[in-house]
């Protein structure tokens, strides 16, 4: 329900995305509990357009174990305080359609839904639906 990948994905396979991120423009966040990493939230280039620049899409993942215990909104609400500050006047977050929770959360930190792709994505021989939900920045 969380994520997009239909296997699991490795260390290595995911340390060319992060060493090419830029954490002036394009950082992760991450949130830790006893030493342990819980939770990440990323922020992403929107198009690959100057013209788009201001805008950014952002993805949270937090481990299971650590769900419904304010890891997502913590990470969310400082990627909204900290958006001006890297230059950004909107946020994206595109959502499974059928994820409620990661919708809630989105809707009670100000988001509204922009958009839908109908049946965009295959999982567990099933269409998914992708919600874009969006919102300006102070």
């Amino acid at each position: 329900m969380a994520t997009a990948d239909l296997e699991p994905v490795s260390v290595e396979q995911r340390r060319a995305w992060f060493h090419d991120r830029d954490p002036s423009r394009r950082p992760i966040w991450v949130a830790e509990r006893d030493g342990d990493v819980v939770g990440w939230l990323s922020v992403n280039d929107f198009y690959g357009r100057a013209a788009y620049a201001p805008t950014a899409e952002v993805g949270v993942y937090v481990d299971e174990r650590h769900r419904r215990t304010g890891v997502a909104g913590a990470l969310l609400a400082h990627a909204i305080a900290a958006a001006p500050g890297l230059g950004l006047t909107t946020l994206l977050a595109y959502v499974f359609g059928h994820n409620a929770p990661s919708i809630a959360l989105f809707e009670r930190h100000g988001f509204a839904r922009w958009g839908l792709l109908p049946a965009v994505a295959r999982l567990d021989d099933r269409d998914a639906d992708l919600a874009i939900l969006g919102r300006r920045v102070p």
